[in-house]
């Protein structure tokens, strides 16, 4: 069961990742014109969404470890009159779910960063 919660929450975040990006590429069609017209190459405007798209990711999956960190530490402190003592943090595991969050990052940003590479450069310069 808490595998199934654990992929559901992952496919969330990958679309609230593909939306955010999506939108991103979508609002910033002028500025990806321009760039592209004063030399910016396909390759470098699609680096340039999947980048943002791990440093999002990795940034998420950071915060959370952090907050859950915090939380766990507010329970055993809260547990602390009934026997419970001990927080551990899983080192290895956290660091699986960090590079599991970037390699969600690479695979959001993919439609993204092809939206961004393929961009008309006139039509996005005349783009309001």
């Amino acid at each position: 069961m808490i595998q199934i919660l654990l992929a559901l929450a992952i496919l969330i975040a990958v679309l609230g990742i593909v939306n955010t990006l999506a939108l991103s590429v979508l609002e910033r069609t002028r500025e990806l014109g321009l760039l592209r017209a004063i030399g910016l190459r396909r390759a470098q405007a699609m680096r340039m969404v999947t980048v943002e798209a791990v440093v999002i990711s990795v940034f998420g999956a950071l915060l959370g470890v952090a907050v859950g960190s915090g939380l766990g530490a507010a329970v055993v402190r809260a547990l602390k009159n009934e026997g419970i003592t001990q927080f551990a943090v899983p080192w290895q595991q956290i660091g699986t779910y960090l590079a599991l969050a970037a390699l969600v990052g690479v695979v959001a940003a993919v439609l993204p960063a092809i939206r961004a590479a393929r961009i008309n450069v006139l039509a996005a310069i005349a783009h309001e």
